[in-house]
Formats: structure tokens, sequence, C-alpha cells
């Protein structure tokens, strides 16, 4: 593979790229909002509920990530057709975006129910005395905190996510991966395109985990 031949490859692996990071962020948004209602089902004091999200995180953990993805990819186009009346196909992204958000809250969970469990009891106590409900409580006291000490936590899972999003594969989705895997398919270059495109999964995660590492130093000062 010459450095032309990169070249022009150049906008079909940016556009893969793309496809990843925008998996990514969404499935860490959406993943943290799922994982935060979890963790507080958890941790509340109504025994369904905390049993309710103890299976869905036990479950998730449980499971295979390509399992989860191959199964959104056929339950949720269902699911929806059911719902809809309609055989509309939804694409690969919708499915994989679902599977990754429903996957990593149970990790996400896990690592906040940690953080709000962290904080001392002193605190609650002292909002409760300033006249706070739980929720405020949870909302204006504890869970500022605790993201704060989980901050890095959630970003070291975030990371371990960008590396998962290469099971696309999977179900077609031409991530950054595929998109490799692709072009040196009609090159006849696979062996140098994977490992360029392992390259870049370790550049950018080796970078991210350096300053994942220098946050911790600093949160925990």
């Amino acid at each position: 593979m010459t450095l032309t031949d990169l070249s022009q490859a150049l906008p079909g692996l940016w556009e893969g790229m793309k496809v990843t990071l925008e998996l990514l962020v969404m499935a860490v948004v959406g993943g943290i909002v799922v994982g935060t209602l979890l963790a507080l089902m958890r941790l509340s004091g109504n025994k369904f509920m905390s049993a309710v999200a103890g299976f869905y995180v036990t479950y998730f953990r449980s499971i295979p990530l390509l399992m989860v993805i191959s199964w959104f990819y056929f339950a949720v186009p269902l699911v929806i057709g059911m719902v809809t009346g309609t055989n509309r196909p939804i694409g690969a992204f919708v499915s994989c975006l679902v599977a990754f958000t429903a996957f990593e809250a149970a990790y996400y969970a896990e690592i906040i129910r940690a953080g709000i469990q962290s904080i001392s009891r002193g605190q609650v106590n002292a909002a409760y005395a300033l006249g706070m409900t739980y929720p405020q409580a949870m909302r204006l006291v504890i869970l500022p905190q605790a993201f704060r000490k989980m901050t890095p936590l959630l970003l070291q899972q975030s990371i371990i996510l960008f590396q998962d999003t290469s099971l696309v594969y999977a179900v077609g989705l031409l991530d950054f991966f595929n998109t490799s895997y692709s072009k040196g398919n009609i090159t006849g270059e696979i062996g140098q395109y994977i490992m360029l495109a392992g390259a870049v999964y370790f550049v950018i995660s080796f970078g991210a985990s350096r300053m994942v590492k220098r946050l911790q130093k600093r949160f925990t000062v």
C-alpha cells in the first residue's frame, strides 16, 4: 500500500470513522442515562425495582456483546414493525445503537452505583436538613459529587466501548474497521488495511487512556 493508495482511501476511511464516532457518542450518552436510572433503581427502597435493575445488570454483563448486537439487529425491526404495522427496515446503525446502549448501560450502572455509594451519608443528611426531598438531594447534592468521582471510570468504559464498536462488522455496518476491511478486500491488501485500522485504534485508545489517567490523578488530589 503506497502513500498514493492511502490518500485515495482516506475519504472513505474517514466516513467510516465518523460512523464509529457517532455510534460511540450516542451510545455513551444513552448508556449513561439508562445506567443512571438503573443505579437509582438498585439503590431504591423498592424491592421490585431493585430486583428488576439487578436482573438487567446481571443479565447483560453475562452475555457476549456480539450476541447482543445480533439479537437487536433482528429484534428491533421486528418490534417496530409490530408496533407501527410496517415492515420498513431501520438499518444496522439504529439496531447497533440500541444494542450498545442497552449493553453498556449495565456496566455504567455499576460504576454509577459505586459512585453514589462513595458519597458519605452525612451529605444526604445535610440535604434533608435543608428541606430537600430525596430526588432533590440526589439531583443537586449526591449525583454531581458522584459523577465527579466516577468520571475517569466512565471514560475508561467508553474507551472499551470505542474498541468494541468494531464488532458491528457482524451486521454489515460500515464503521471504520469494516470500511478498512472492505478497502483492503477491493485492493487485495486486506492485511495492510487491517494493520492500519489496528494502529488507528491503538493510537486513539492509548492516547485516551493516558488522558484518563491524568484526569484520575487530578480528581484524587
